[in-house]
């Protein structure tokens, strides 16, 4: 009878305890101006509330200017001084919490519940140190995000569209000056997301000049020579041998944004250029990449010797090493079909790239894709650019090439091009347009007249598209011939 007041007591007691441990771990501070220091206590407090309420303005920040806010927090300056404070916030609270079981007096309870208290606190103290250090690489990885959006870009919408320069630069080839191996745009619709993307060979040649670029002078008839040596992916070089004539700028990029946006008839709003041998680092930092392969690809080659074959099958698993030179193999190959190489590569990187392997891998992904792409999109503008991306992936990529048969590299039709695009575009937004709403299959055009007219406005829509040709073609003899073959896609993506 006697033993029932002791027994209630020590329930008590335990609870106490267990209750300043928890109530410390929701608001820190709150045991010390229970049962400790009060002026601690208060000052504890004050400080979570303040982080409290810098959380709660970043989110509703974020819902409501989503741009500018992101913009801030990627900035070098507050990443930083967040990871830092991430860190004395962790320590602070370690040390109160760790305080509250002292004031909880665990060397009153029974066994079990001192146990139960320690291992509670030991417990709390390892999971928010873990959590802590997740925070700390998540923004040590916006740290490295931000090294890469450098802005200067033009977020303005182009008639709904934002039109993206994309150059693969392959590093690893010893070459004097830079000269971009993979020239592509992709346009993309920005309410869906829908996007297509245009391929222009690195050997097109004649490519104009507009009319207000500081190398319409020297070239009037376009970037061409008596030799066939002035093509597309030399005007990189160009620009940078008259960089004085772009003062204050990337001399080469601007040369190669005036050409590929005139090529094309679209104006270019962002950049990115991407080192081909970062790719390496990027698939293996997503754990590979998995294609379809229609036959064996030469590793080497070159100026070197073949060294092996990323073998042909169905859902072939690459690592980085194997899909790099799945991509720049040109051993036994044609540029034509190495763009669709290329293309297939960045393609399956894309759609499987996806949320689960940016959430175990996102300081690895930041790290590769710090050395690995340069560009001008702003870090105020990466999130909706990014939201469009996420739409995307649910639809298909329609990809048109400038090859043979369509296009002969040698003595360009630029109109048919320029109508191209126009028609591809249109026929893109009509997906959308569609009362059933449905996602018709990826498609480009297999042939398109030339319009009667001189003007790209008054040119009628093509609306015959079939399925892209992959290509073969020799351009090894001297008058620049090409003999085009169709054959099946080498790569592809389930």
């Amino acid at each position: 009878m006697h033993d029932a007041p002791v027994v209630t007591k020590r329930r008590l007691r335990a609870r106490r305890a267990l209750g300043l441990v928890l109530l410390s771990t929701v608001v820190p501070g709150s045991a010390q101006y229970l049962a400790g220091n009060r002026a601690v206590g208060r000052t504890a407090m004050r400080v979570w509330g303040a982080a409290v309420v810098l959380v709660l303005v970043t989110v509703l920040g974020l819902l409501i200017m989503r741009g500018p806010f992101l913009a801030l927090l990627l900035a070098p300056a507050v990443t930083s001084t967040l990871r830092v404070l991430a860190w004395i916030l962790f320590t602070g609270w370690a040390l109160l919490l760790l305080d509250a079981w002292r004031l909880a007096r665990p060397i009153r309870l029974e066994r079990p519940a001192r146990l139960l208290l320690s291992v509670s606190c030991v417990t709390l103290v390892v999971v928010m140190g873990f959590t802590t250090s997740i925070a700390a690489k998540a923004l040590l990885a916006a740290d490295n995000v931000s090294s890469v959006l450098r802005g200067g870009g033009d977020s303005e919408q182009n008639a709904g569209r934002y039109n993206v320069l994309l150059l693969g630069v392959d590093a690893a080839e010893q070459r004097v000056g830079l000269r971009p191996d993979s020239i592509n745009v992709a346009s993309v619709d920005a309410e869906t997301g829908r996007t297509v993307v245009f391929g222009l060979p690195r050997n097109l040649q004649g490519a104009p000049f507009p009319e207000d670029s500081p190398l319409q002078d020297l070239y009037p008839d376009g970037y061409q020579c008596d030799d066939g040596a002035c093509m597309l992916n030399g005007v990189y070089a160009l620009g940078e041998e008259h960089a004085e004539l772009y003062p204050g700028t990337d001399a080469g990029l601007r040369a190669t944004r005036e050409v590929v946006s005139e090529v094309l008839g679209l104006d270019l709003n962002y950049y990115a250029m991407v080192d081909m041998a970062g790719f390496e680092s990027l698939i293996d930092a997503m754990g590979g990449i998995t294609v379809n392969v229609a036959r064996d690809v030469p590793i080497g080659g070159g100026g070197s010797s073949v060294s092996g074959y990323v073998e042909a099958g169905e859902g072939v698993h690459l690592d980085g090493h194997d899909a790099l030179w799945l991509a720049r193999s040109r051993h036994g190959s044609s540029d034509y079909e190495r763009m669709a190489r290329q293309k297939c590569v960045m393609s399956a990187m894309a759609k499987q790239l996806d949320a689960s392997v940016l959430a175990t891998r996102f300081l690895q992904l930041s790290e590769a894709g710090r050395n690995l792409v340069v560009t001008d999109v702003g870090a105020g503008h990466v999130a909706e650019l990014a939201d469009l991306a996420m739409r995307a992936r649910a639809l298909e990529l329609d990809t048109i090439d400038f090859t043979p048969p369509l296009i002969e590299t040698a003595d360009p039709d630029f109109p048919l091009i320029r109508e191209t695009v126009v028609n591809a575009i249109r026929t893109s937004e009509a997906k959308d347009d569609s009362a059933t709403g449905e996602d018709a299959p990826a498609t480009a055009p297999s042939e398109v007249e030339s319009a009667e007219t001189d003007g790209l406005g008054d040119a009628e829509p093509q609306e015959s598209f079939a399925a892209e040709p992959v290509v073969e073609a020799d351009l090894s003899d001297d008058e620049g011939a090409v003999e085009v073959a169709d054959v099946p896609p080498i790569c592809s993506v389930s």
